[in-house]
């Protein structure tokens, strides 16, 4: 059933992407009515939810109705407000996008951090696909439905999100996604690092990245263990200013810790 789900979710998605004509204008104002419905629920702001929901709205699989889902949307964020300190975190990103002058389709990733009995944090990745109408003047949404990704898709997602960090000199990311034992090889020299300064030589780095592009990925799993194989081309410029343009050819071991993948181990070559 699920695989049926997906799949049925899958043709109304490529459907309407393949249909849709979206200005990047559109997409931005149709990525802030995502985010401001989320912010709504989080805050459980009923009449804002009331206006967002069609009166016909089913949320998939469990073919809830409006009323339905906005109770379930109400109850979640009375328990964040009575427990603050497990309070669930949500990050919505990755968004793809496309519309036509009455109908959108959002989809985007989903992330939902939790605490768990023990108190350590676990988190959950999840994609997100809402179908919208323009009913009156306004988007409404009228179905919605959520899935898991497998782990193959979150490291994948979590190499992106690397890069993403180097571009964005987010130091923060490393510090949550390294492992407390993560280890680098030095390309060049051969020395290997610790954490500590894996993190300090990011803080050091004074090169600007202004884009990083991977292929040739492949990835493997075995257990809580994972190897992630492929060729990261960086551009930017150096500490000197000056330009550069490179490949590296990577291998990346990651730990299934608390719920989560951490980086375990990296190491990069770089090809002539």
């Amino acid at each position: 059933m699920k695989h049926i789900l997906a799949t049925a979710v899958l043709i109304i998605t490529v459907s309407t992407f393949a249909f849709g004509q979206c200005s990047d204008a559109e997409k931005k104002a149709l990525e802030a009515f995502d985010l401001a419905w989320e912010a709504a629920g989080q805050r459980g702001d009923r009449a804002y939810l009331e206006s967002t929901f069609a009166d016909d709205f089913v949320a998939l699989p469990a073919m809830t109705n409006k009323t339905q889902t906005i109770d379930n949307i109400l109850r979640r964020a009375e328990r964040n407000k009575a427990n603050p300190q497990t309070a669930d975190m949500v990050i919505s990103d990755n968004y793809i996008i496309s519309c036509t002058p009455t109908t959108a389709t959002i989809t985007h990733r989903l992330l939902v951090t939790v605490k768990n009995s023990a108190g350590k944090e676990e988190t959950f990745y999840n994609r997100s696909v809402h179908v919208l109408e323009k009913r009156g003047g306004r988007w409404q949404a009228v179905t919605n439905a959520n899935h898991e990704v497998s782990d193959y898709a979150v490291l994948d997602y979590m190499k992106r999100d690397w890069n993403n960090a180097l571009i964005k000199r987010d130091t923060p990311w490393f510090e949550r996604n390294y492992a407390a034992d993560a280890s680098e090889i030095d390309g060049k020299a051969g020395a290997i690092s610790g954490r500590a300064a894996m993190i300090a030589k990011i803080k050091a780095d004074k090169s600007a990245f202004e884009s990083a592009e991977l292929s040739e990925t492949d990835v493997r799993i075995e257990g809580g263990t994972a190897i992630v194989t492929g060729v990261n081309r960086l551009k930017g410029r150096d500490e000197k200013n000056q330009s550069f343009d490179m490949r590296v050819r990577f291998t990346d071991t990651f730990v299934k810790r608390d719920g989560r993948w951490q980086i375990w181990a990296t190491h990069g070559t770089r090809i002539p």
